[in-house]
């Protein structure tokens, strides 16, 4: 049973692919506190609910999300430095919780990812972008640093130093694209979110342990110093894969010319 959101809507299909809806089209999809909570608690109810991937979208058809919103601006500013540290690390922690999911994340952004909204589309693993999109590192336009909500991590691993100092430097913005050019979003297409859907669908298809298994490598090695490092998470993962029931399955599937039949044990 996944729970009730108050500004988050948070879905399981029956095909496996979970939906994660920031759902404030009022207010461009903005952040709140609640909200930057909620992404934790719905974190925490897709880890074990079965779900296969998850697509991350904006309700309505203004934006993906505009960063935090201003109307709140007050709940912050009034925050002593202990009061407002427990909230950063409250923010940070439910982007970082919807990252470290095990299974693959998908970003399926329309207009704006500003702000605290750029951190949470970074923080996917797949970017889809609409050909409105536009993407903001703008937190030094408010005279905060992009060392927020992990952006100062993502952005230089995604387009390089140079172009992230840039991004971040000058908080200007980055058209669709733009975004797609430097790598910031995997691909710019019609419909990110039919795209984001039928992405899911295409990884649901592979074994569940050999797609959480990858997920955890890639990220992983993104995060150690060494290749030989690297090469040993890679190897115990495969040395675990090769003892469940999908990698026997897939090759009796192959050698018999038919689909497998994935069960994730």
């Amino acid at each position: 049973m996944l729970p009730e959101l108050d500004t988050l809507g948070l879905d399981l299909r029956d095909d496996g692919v979970a939906v994660l809806t920031m759902n404030r089209p009022d207010r461009a999809n903005s952040q709140t506190v609640t909200m930057f909570d909620e992404y934790a608690t719905a974190a925490f109810a897709l880890r074990d609910s079965g779900a296969r991937a998850l697509v991350v979208r904006g309700a309505g058809e203004k934006a993906f999300c505009a960063g935090f919103d201003l109307a709140e601006i007050d709940v912050i500013t009034k925050m002593g430095v202990r009061e407002f540290l427990a909230f950063q690390e409250l923010a940070a922690g439910g982007i970082a919780a919807l990252r470290g999911l095990p299974f693959p994340v998908i970003a399926a952004i329309h207009g704006p990812a500003a702000g605290g909204g750029m951190s949470l589309a970074l923080a996917a693993d797949i970017r889809l972008a609409a050909p409105s999109a536009k993407f903001a590192c703008s937190f030094v336009k408010v005279g905060l640093s992009a060392g927020e909500l992990g952006t100062s991590w993502t952005l230089p691993r995604l387009v390089g130093p140079g172009r992230a100092a840039e991004i971040a430097f000058t908080g200007r913005v980055v058209g669709a694209a733009e975004a797609e050019r430097i790598g910031l979003v995997n691909r710019v297409v019609a419909d990110p979110v039919a795209e984001a859907f039928a992405l899911a669908m295409a990884i649901s298809a592979n074994s569940p342990g050999g797609v959480r298994m990858s997920k955890r490598a890639l990220q992983r090695n993104l995060e150690v110093a060494s290749y030989a490092a690297a090469c040993e998470l890679e190897n115990r993962g495969q040395a675990l894969l090769t003892r469940g029931e999908d990698m026997p399955e897939a090759l009796a599937a192959f050698r018999e010319g038919r689909s497998a039949n994935f069960t994730g044990r």
